[in-house]
């Protein structure tokens, strides 16, 4: 289960009101570090080897900019800008140069429903990565919601090259390397961001990370507990503007004899929501958060 066209997922770009704010939080509390900055953004790193796996940048409201993907070679860019077209979308930037921190070739698409894509190929990584206990490494995956998931998946298929890997009767799990999922479709009334995930070295780091953000006053909204499909470990937050974020570790790695599965190998016994049996459910500001942030029309 292999994208010929992504490698996977570098970072997500997002609009917000108080860039100082975002840096704050992120730094000290969630445990990234500042790689870049100009006048009005700031890159935020793990300790792995991607450039950066957020950025904000200064906006009136909190939006979504962008989702960039790491294409597998130079010549993939050319080849999804051409199949985004095909498939109703268009594109907003054509392959070229990046001149923002982290650099490389990329390009930028947008799917019919309004999401922004970009997709970059040799831009910088980090000589020193390293697994740190309770700091996040790299991303894991982003969810989005969808009005039409079928087609959003379609879309998924044909632009990027990403593949099933299971489908339950909430949300359509795609793949394009090891990771069992790097992106998620989740059934909604809109198309917005629901949540990002974050790679944490081990379960310890998971559960450290809930008692920090317990702490510093954003209590865990979901969890500790374990996924199904993706079998990982997870503890979900709400970020100062509204946004669902989440701490996981031990994803599950899969290949090509990997069996796909439906609705039906996901059911759950009633009262659970996770593997363990454990969680409580999403609480109620979860659920609402997970609608709220949108992708910018700009």
């Amino acid at each position: 289960m292999t994208s010929k066209l992504v490698s996977g997922l570098r970072s997500v770009a997002l609009n917000v009101p108080d860039v100082a704010k975002a840096e704050e939080f992120y730094t000290r509390i969630w445990h990234l570090d500042i790689v870049a900055r100009t006048e009005d953004a700031i890159y935020l790193r793990g300790t792995g080897s991607p450039h950066h796996l957020l950025s904000f940048h200064r906006g009136e409201r909190t939006e979504i900019r962008d989702v960039t993907f790491r294409a597998r070679t130079a010549d993939a860019l050319a080849t999804i800008a051409d199949a985004a077209i095909q498939a109703g979308g268009s594109v907003l930037e054509p392959p070229g140069l990046i001149g923002e921190p982290g650099g490389g070739t990329g390009m930028t698409v947008r799917d019919p429903d309004g999401r922004i894509f970009r997709v970059v190929h040799g831009d910088a990584v980090h000589a020193d990565a390293a697994e740190v206990r309770d700091r996040p490494i790299r991303l894991a995956h982003v969810v989005l919601n969808s009005r039409d998931v079928a087609a959003t998946q379609r879309c998924f298929e044909a632009v990027f090259g990403f593949m099933l890997a299971d489908r339950t009767r909430i949300m359509a799990f795609l793949n394009c390397d090891r990771d069992h999922h790097t992106v998620a479709l989740a059934d909604a009334t809109e198309d917005s961001l629901n949540h990002i995930a974050f790679v944490m070295p081990d379960l310890e780091s998971v559960m450290r990370g809930g008692g920090r953000m317990k702490d510093a006053g954003h209590p865990i909204e979901w969890g500790p507990g374990r996924h199904g499909p993706g079998a990982n470990a997870f503890n979900y937050f709400i970020d100062p503007f509204g946004i669902v974020i989440e701490y996981t570790s031990e994803i599950e790695q899969i290949d090509d004899t990997y069996k796909v599965g439906g609705p039906d190998d996901w059911k759950w016994p009633p009262g659970r929501v996770d593997h363990w049996g454990i969680s409580a459910p999403p609480s109620a500001r979860l659920k609402e958060a997970q609608k709220r942030i949108f992708f910018s029309a700009s």
